[in-house]
């Protein structure tokens, strides 16, 4: 018998089905959508609407960080150390760093999605109505990029892995 090394690596091998390059002009197009939607929060609520629409941004993210991060613990601790904190487009906050399972990130997107809702309509009941629709914004805008991906690789296999970069979208078989 003979002995292997102890730093042999392990190679894995990914099978490419689809991808989907990002085009340029739609990420700059994605990134207008706020400021129109901060000129129309100060021109429907004035200051109160700008003040709203900055503080809603990163309440929404750590909202979809704590959603996020509570599923991945919940369902296996091991998923946490695939997910990093991003900050480039279209691919803003808490996303997966490698491949992923295609099925958990449906299952942490859609509870984003919902539990997010569930959040913005308690808030509803006390915050005034320009931090409320501040809060919708992001949420949605947030999701947007993340709901694309599920909606183009929903007629694909359910247990293949997603990659995310700054240009492409990879769906890869193990």
């Amino acid at each position: 018998m003979v002995a292997e090394p102890e730093n042999k690596a392990t190679f894995y091998q990914y099978r490419l089905l689809k991808k989907k390059v990002i085009a340029r002009s739609v990420i700059y197009s994605y990134l207008c959508l706020p400021v129109i939607m901060l000129f129309f929060n100060l021109l429907a609520f004035s200051w109160m609407g700008l003040l709203s629409f900055v503080l809603a941004g990163p309440i929404t993210i750590w909202i979809h960080y704590v959603i996020a991060r509570t599923i991945l613990l919940l369902v296996r601790s091991s998923y946490t150390k695939r997910w990093r904190w991003s900050i480039r487009m279209p691919w803003l906050g808490y996303i997966p760093d490698q491949h992923f399972s295609y099925r958990m990130f449906v299952r942490v997107h859609f509870n984003i999605c919902w539990i997010g809702l569930c959040i913005i309509t308690v808030c509803l009941i006390w915050s005034p109505l320009s931090f409320t629709f501040a809060l919708i914004f992001w949420h949605i805008w947030l999701l947007v990029p993340r709901l694309y991906v599920i909606l183009f690789l929903s007629r694909e296999r359910k247990d293949g892995l997603i990659k995310l970069t700054n240009q492409d979208v990879s769906y890869y078989l193990q």
